[in-house]
């Protein structure tokens, strides 16, 4: 997703209480329309966010789409070795070590950066 996507997102999590608050300049500064520069508030009441909150809001979002493809990824890896969990079947110590290393691999992931060079366990 590019930088434009997370600006708008996080645009929207400001003046929650008045939708559709902002607009892009038409005759705008800069290389992008679409940047924090060109933003004006178009709806009385609601106030612009600083750039710092923005680009701060911009962080968190970005890590937290980094978790939720870091999850979808896990749950599937776990939906593929559930039918060995099951009660009839006895599951070995290594699929064992395993699904308990994917079950795990969010612990201490605080940046983008982590949850995108993770190590995924191998597959016994």
């Amino acid at each position: 997703m590019g930088d434009i996507f997370y600006l708008q997102r996080a645009l929207h999590s400001f003046n929650t209480s008045t939708p559709n608050w902002y607009a892009w300049k038409k005759n705008y500064t800069g290389d992008e329309r679409m940047s924090y520069e060109n933003v004006i508030v178009i709806k009385e009441g609601a106030i612009l966010p600083s750039e710092s909150e923005v680009n701060a809001k911009i962080v968190l979002l970005k890590l937290e789409y980094a978790f939720l493809e870091l999850r979808t990824k896990r749950d599937n890896l776990l939906k593929e070795t559930d039918y060995l969990a099951l009660s009839d079947n006895t599951l070995s110590e290594a699929m064992s070590t395993y699904r308990q290393a994917l079950r795990d691999i969010t612990n201490g992931i605080t940046t983008v950066e982590q949850a995108n060079s993770v190590t995924w366990p191998t597959k016994p």
